[in-house]
């Protein structure tokens, strides 16, 4: 019997299920006269069910049955207490024009929350759902007051951002957060789309404001927090910095926020703030690891911005370290980032090796002993060892199979390959990495398979390109300018050929490197005029966009190139920071 009355149960609510369906089907294809015989079936059988209630009026709405919906919703009013009804009704006179019996109807409605609060989370639903912000901001704040355990300062703060009254917007967030701290993640999320990077806008004047009066009224770290992140967006990064260190001084158990802003500013080239943040991490921090986290990153940072008369000065730091905190495990990280700056830039592979050697003899994990084998395999390759280098990326192959340095290695291996012009054997790699777990290698594989693939048809001897892959090797060995002559001997003696597009492309990048800005664009501007339909093009859009935004001082040229990747390539890579920096030079206040 108990197996009977189940699958009784299971039919019928089965059957409900698919009336359901067919009439949001009907409704969604816009055959309403079906869609409401099928909930007024619906209703029939559930006439509690206040979603069938609410679609018979909308429906009777959309086929303009005006009195019908207002008889139905009559109906209801008498039968049930639910006070959303009356919101119903006076919008049902809202659109016979109405709207007397409509003002007196969300009178009614609002005036149900007086004496029931609780009516609040229904009456305001339904005035929102017809766009009636007004009403239902009067109808959540009357419940506040009635009832102070209710917090709605979240849907008020959202919709007094639809009606465009900013200030009260960033005030409701504010003491909504204040409530849940928990949701600051979130309420960023909401407020970013009203501010932009310029710390002139008047959003972002108004926010400030806000904030700094709550830390000097109710001091509290949220608001701190708050303002170091509204300076993070206006990349005043040195203002950050101070509201960082006030949150450290009064909750000092990690330095994790510090040591983010610091990468954050030198991600973006503001390198004498991460400078100053990464020397303060280092005189406070007591976790050794921290240090000489710090350490590495300023010395990559002083590294990237040095000329070669200061590269003994940078050598003399790492050797400083090492004295002060000794060569094993914990310092591999800049044993590492030593080698490759005596070989990479010192030029100075055989101490850069004998080096690395001696710290594989250190007790290393298999993991740590891969990391020295990478960068020993790289120096391999920097002098053209190429079948040597292959020996070191085959050991970590084997030895973690699977995992991401695994993946790293035989990318290594393929580029080794590639470098050495046996691209079959490059391109048998790489296939294999188009399925690589780690996304990035995955798409460099994907990139320097397109390149060998797209090339290696056009001419038997595949002559352009080896000498692209020797400029790309140049490259890779900081020969920059070699490079660049290079290049423009593929640019002279094959231009009928694709990989012009490609040659264009990398010399415009060294010249970025070389900070010839000039040079870059024209390489750019001579993709987009004659390789439109090339896989470069978005590449080519944003990155000249970036040099006329943030070099040139072009911002309208900038603005009409982000734009063309928006409307022309949403599924580039660059589309949400094009749009991002669009909507910026545009002056947009509201997302």
């Amino acid at each position: 019997m108990r197996i009977i009355v189940i699958l009784l149960i299971f039919f019928s609510t089965s059957i409900y299920a698919q009336g359901d369906i067919l009439a949001k089907q009907y409704f969604k294809k816009g055959n309403f006269q079906k869609a409401l015989y099928e909930y007024e079936k619906l209703y029939a059988k559930s006439p509690s069910n206040i979603n069938y209630i609410n679609q018979i009026v909308t429906t009777h709405q959309q086929l303009e049955q005006y009195d019908e919906a207002e008889a139905f919703l009559l109906k209801q009013i008498e039968r049930v207490n639910y006070a959303a009804f009356l919101v119903e009704l006076g919008y049902n006179y809202q659109l016979k024009n109405d709207l007397e019996n409509a003002t007196i109807n969300y009178k009614k409605a609002i005036a149900s929350i007086d004496a029931r609060a609780s009516n609040v989370f229904s009456v305001a639903r339904s005035f929102q759902n017809h766009t009636l912000l007004k009403e239902a901001a009067i109808s959540y704040e009357k419940a506040m007051e009635l009832n102070p355990d209710f917090n709605f300062n979240l849907q008020l703060a959202k919709i007094y951002g639809e009606q465009g009254n900013i200030e009260r917007m960033f005030t409701g967030y504010i003491h909504f957060v204040e409530s849940n701290p928990a949701g600051l993640r979130n309420i960023k999320r909401e407020i970013n789309d009203f501010i932009s990077e310029h710390s002139d806008n008047e959003n972002n004047i108004i926010f400030r404001k806000i904030l700094l009066k709550k830390i000097q009224q109710e001091p509290n770290l949220l608001w701190n927090d708050m303002l170091s992140w509204l300076f993070i967006q206006q990349k005043d990064f040195k203002k950050a910095f101070i509201q960082e260190k006030a949150i450290f001084n009064r909750q000092p158990d990690n330095l994790n926020r510090i040591q983010e802003l610091a990468v954050i500013a030198s991600n973006e080239n503001e390198s004498e703030v991460a400078k100053e943040v990464f020397e303060y991490i280092i005189e406070t921090a007591q976790n050794t690891d921290t240090i000489l986290k710090a350490h590495y990153n300023l010395l990559q940072l002083e590294t990237k911005e040095s000329s070669k008369e200061n590269y003994s000065i940078i050598s003399a730091k790492y050797l400083e370290l090492f004295k002060e905190f000794g060569v094993f495990s914990q310092t591999l990280k800049l044993q590492i980032a030593y080698a490759h700056f005596l070989a990479f830039y010192m030029n100075d592979t055989k101490k850069a090796t004998t080096f690395l050697e001696n710290t594989l003899k250190l007790p290393l994990a298999k993991l740590q002993k891969a990391e020295v084998k990478l960068e020993l395999g790289d120096i391999l390759m920097l002098q053209e060892k190429f079948n040597k280098a292959l020996i070191y990326y085959t050991q970590i192959q084997r030895n973690l199979k699977n995992s991401t340095i695994s993946q790293e290695a035989r990318y290594r291996v393929a580029k080794a390959s590639y470098f050495k012009g046996d691209f079959k054997w490059a391109e048998s790699q790489l296939k294999i990495l188009k399925a690589s777990t780690s996304q990035l290698i995955a798409n460099d594989a994907l990139y320097l398979k397109l390149l060998i693939s797209d090339n290696k048809y056009e001419d038997s001897l595949q002559t352009a390109l080896k000498l692209y892959a020797k400029a790309d090797l140049l490259a890779f060995q900081n020969r920059n300018e070699e490079s660049i002559m290079l290049l423009d001997k593929i640019l002279d003696e094959h231009k009928t050929e694709p990989i012009i597009a490609q040659a264009l492309y990398k010399q415009a990048q060294l010249f970025e490197i070389k900070k010839q800005y000039e040079k870059a664009a024209t390489n750019y501007n001579a993709i987009i005029a004659n390789y439109r339909d090339g896989i470069l093009i978005d590449d080519a859009y944003f990155k000249l966009a970036n040099i006329y935004e943030n070099q040139l001082n072009l911002p309208e040229e900038a603005k009409a190139l982000y734009e063309l990747i928006i409307f022309n390539h949403a599924d580039s890579i660059y589309f949400v920071d094009a749009r991002k920096r669009y909507r910026a030079l545009r002056g947009d206040a509201i997302n």
